[in-house]
């Protein structure tokens, strides 16, 4: 997260964006949850390159997924120190685009698949006005932008807690938790943060005096998500997941007062996590 740190101060309004993307992704994890998700993504295999069911599995994902997005964070920040704007547009667009027509398909699938409504012509329609709208939102029509980036956090999130092996899961969360700390501070995100990272339209998003990217959004939706798949018994664990993420994020706000940035991800996911298991152990 970042600020413009003479004029910022934190008040409860700023956790409403955080809490829409939470709301919006537990809409989507029911949906994928329930008997029309499972006959919507039938034998689906986990976004994972290696097996849960080792040791090992687990911790080579995380090194996977933090070495992808360390990656994909250096060629941006490299992309904008070379000045290359329409390269990086570019970029963003077939993304965001890739990934909205994903999500649509998905979730329309799902919504449709026990109705009388259901047809692939039809969802193939659905997925390409609601793909053209999404672009608009966010490379067109500004003020509607945040709702884009919001609501794309959620739906992804949900959609990749939901495809996680149950071990890999917390290890993404907490190593990616670690190195956003690094990032921030000695790597690239830190440094696309001063550049300005409102020239990467469509990954971040502005309310009011602050910034904050969509990753941060998408796994906070992962967080909670991962609680409501995998302790189905009773809600408690991921309300209390949530509770935890919003406790984070004031320490966060807190913080940005005083630094002007911050990372967006260790307070959340580590507050999200200790609630969400102690919770568990409760039920």
């Amino acid at each position: 997260m970042s600020s413009e740190e003479l004029k910022f101060k934190f008040n409860l309004v700023y956790l409403l964006p955080i809490l829409t993307s939470l709301l919006v992704g537990f809409g989507c994890a029911w949906l994928l949850k329930s008997p029309q998700g499972s006959s919507a993504l039938p034998g689906v295999p986990p976004v994972t390159p290696f097996p849960d069911t080792t040791i090992t599995g687990p911790v080579s994902n995380a090194i996977f997924f933090m070495v992808v997005v360390a990656l994909s964070a250096t060629v941006f920040y490299f992309l904008l120190k070379q000045n290359k704007a329409k390269f990086i547009k570019i970029a963003i667009f077939a993304v965001m685009t890739l990934g909205s027509t994903l999500l649509s398909i998905i979730y329309l699938s799902t919504l449709l698949a026990d109705t009388p409504y259901y047809n692939l012509y039809l969802i193939i329609g659905l997925t390409i006005l609601i793909t053209a709208l999404f672009d608009l939102a966010i490379f067109k029509f500004t003020k509607a932008q945040n709702i884009a980036v919001i609501c794309f956090g959620g739906s992804f999130g949900a959609l990749f807690s939901f495809l996680l092996p149950q071990y890999s899961a917390i290890a993404i969360l907490i190593f990616l938790a670690i190195y956003d700390i690094f990032a921030v501070y000695r790597g690239p995100v830190g440094k696309i943060a001063q550049s300005g990272i409102d020239q990467l339209s469509g990954l971040s998003y502005s309310f009011k005096d602050i910034q904050m990217g969509l990753g941060d959004l998408f796994f906070y939706t992962v967080l909670m998500c991962y609680m409501f798949f995998n302790f189905p018994i009773s809600i408690l664990p991921t309300i209390m997941s949530v509770v935890g993420i919003c406790i984070g994020s004031i320490i966060t706000f807190y913080m940005l007062e005083k630094k002007g940035i911050f990372p967006g991800l260790p307070f959340p996911i580590a507050i999200g996590l200790a609630l969400g298991f102690i919770a568990s152990l409760l039920i």
